[in-house]
């Protein structure tokens, strides 16, 4: 930031449900933001110091640091997409995104990647996005990792289980990527995925997000948009309603007049609100060619105690195979993670009843090393009949790089010390040296809900594109079909980038919100 501007010392004014008294509600703004996460933070922010009058409707709970807990299953809940159950229609995906205010900023591992060039010229190629060169969106990047304390971590930062992987990694000759956190002094508590209890992640809530309201953007948490609306073309506001998150009742309707719509519901949520408006689809594309990085991690056991539940949730990873090879086929990244009991119980340990308690009884014994997919974008997001389904399945090609990604990951555990390395599957699989690599992973077979998989990278449902034809978005992140209806948030990726999306967004949002600016003055 160049500016200074006062924020209060603690919390923002947001309004719930609990403090709305009135059955009817009805506003008017220069922007109506819907949305509250990385994107609709930033724009919120960007259009509000531009002098524009902003409100911003949020779906999900407002949860400031006093009320987090610092118990996942608690956390899963109250600030996640369907209570942390959202998955895919076969129900071996858990694709886990934020429901509340700041969104899954509040509730990632912080983990940043400024996307790679090679992506920005496949869009120019491709997609006609020659406009978000990687010249043009340095400054982006530049200024957003300023803002949000976007920083190498320090060595001291690093578990004990992530310097083991170290270990593995350097025996086994693969490069050691250092990783880049939006944490400020970081507590090293290892609850990233709770929410931070002492606002050292700097997140949406304790950022963008109170900076916009030192500007004076209003935000409505518990706050559904049931529908855009929009006349000649050019979008005129919405509608919502205050929903009471406790009892799941109506408190109040809802309608906001603005001549700018900023649609950042994330790429699950915003295609269904452009299907429930019946806007924006003229080329089909609403909702297709979705992706989400399934991921895998191995379970690696050693004869002594780890206790690798301190440090940086994220503090190393290896990047070499994440590109596509010369046939095209995606690749993926290691990445070590913290995981506390509950959730890496209930996502990666194999078994059930007796064999389960035995592993997690040695928990602290063992450490995590995820393979995350660079899969294609072939999923689709639908509504029908007041039911959402995200129809996506890891195909056989994504499957295959999936294996490779888990036989190196093994070697790592394995040069690292490990005893045993298990395989998250309903089957049990157990690696105990090098010689059961390459026979157990290639004996994995690509089976209807084998394997649990986990996304917290949803994308891609929006695609931004100069040809109005194949994609949704416009260059400029307005849709083509209706004039000042803009989308800030991960489904305009064009494709799947392979690593963690949300530096992409925050530095898209900032260059976005530049253009609804110079449209807007």
């Amino acid at each position: 930031m160049t500016e200074h501007v006062q924020v209060q010392a603690q919390g923002l004014n947001v309004v719930e449900a609990v403090n709305v008294t009135q059955t009817q509600m009805d506003f008017t703004a220069d922007a109506v933001v819907i949305g509250s996460g990385a994107g609709g933070a930033i724009a919120a922010y960007e259009l509000a110091k531009s002098g524009k009058s902003v409100i911003v409707l949020e779906a999900g709970r407002y949860v400031p640091a006093e009320r987090m807990t610092e118990m996942t299953a608690v956390s899963l809940g109250t600030m996640y997409a369907d209570h942390g159950g959202q998955a895919n229609s076969q129900g071996d995906i858990t694709i886990l995104q934020g429901a509340c205010v700041g969104g899954s900023t509040v509730v990632n591992a912080a983990l940043c990647f400024r996307t790679p060039d090679h992506y920005l010229r496949l869009w120019a190629e491709e997609f006609g996005l020659t406009n978000i060169s990687t010249e043009v969106l340095t400054p982006y990047f530049e200024t957003v990792e300023r803002n949000i304390w976007i920083t190498q971590n320090e060595a001291w930062e690093s578990s004990p289980g992530a310097e083991l992987i170290k270990q593995g990694m350097e025996a086994a000759g693969n490069p050691i990527g250092h990783a880049k956190r939006n944490v400020k002094d970081c507590a090293l508590t290892g609850f990233c995925f709770a929410g931070c209890k002492t606002n050292r992640k700097q997140s949406m809530l304790v950022t963008y997000l109170p900076w916009a309201q030192a500007y004076g953007a209003e935000i409505y948490a518990d706050t559904r948009v049931n529908e855009i609306l929009s006349e000649n073309g050019q979008a005129t506001g919405v509608t919502a309603e205050v929903i009471n998150p406790d009892t799941g009742e109506k408190v109040a309707d809802m309608t906001v007049t603005a001549p700018i719509v900023v649609l950042a519901a994330g790429p699950i949520q915003s295609p269904i609100l452009l299907m429930k408006s019946g806007l924006a689809n003229s080329s089909g594309q609403v909702g297709k060619n979705f992706a989400c990085h399934p991921s895998l991690s191995l379970t690696a056991e050693f004869d002594e105690e780890v206790n690798d539940t301190v440090g940086a949730t994220h503090s190393v990873y290896m990047d070499e195979f994440v590109l596509p090879d010369e046939n095209g086929v995606g690749g993926f990244i290691l990445l070590n993670a913290i995981e506390q009991p509950v959730l890496a119980g209930a996502s990666q340990n194999p078994g059930t009843g007796r064999p389960y308690v035995n592993l997690m009884e040695r928990f602290a014994n063992t450490i995590r090393l995820i393979t995350l997919l660079h899969d294609k974008n072939s999923g689709e997001v639908t509504y029908e009949n007041g039911m959402k389904s995200i129809n996506y399945t890891v195909d056989d090609e994504d499957f295959e790089s999936m294996k490779e990604g888990l036989k190196v990951n093994a070697r790592i555990l394995l040069a690292a010390g490990a005893s045993k390395v298990y395989i998250p599957t309903t089957l049990s699989r157990v690696i105990e040296s090098e010689a059961d690599v390459d026979p157990v992973i290639d004996a994995l077979q690509n089976e209807r809900s084998r394997y649990p998989y986990t996304s917290f990278h949803p994308q891609g449902t929006l695609r931004m594109g100069a040809d109005p034809a194949t994609t949704v978005v416009n260059p400029m992140g307005e849709t083509h079909d209706v004039r000042n209806l803009y989308v800030l948030d991960a489904s305009i990726l064009p494709t799947s980038i392979g690593y963690n999306p949300s530096e992409t967004v925050y530095a898209l949002a900032s260059y976005i919100s530049d253009q609804i600016n110079a449209a807007h003055p």
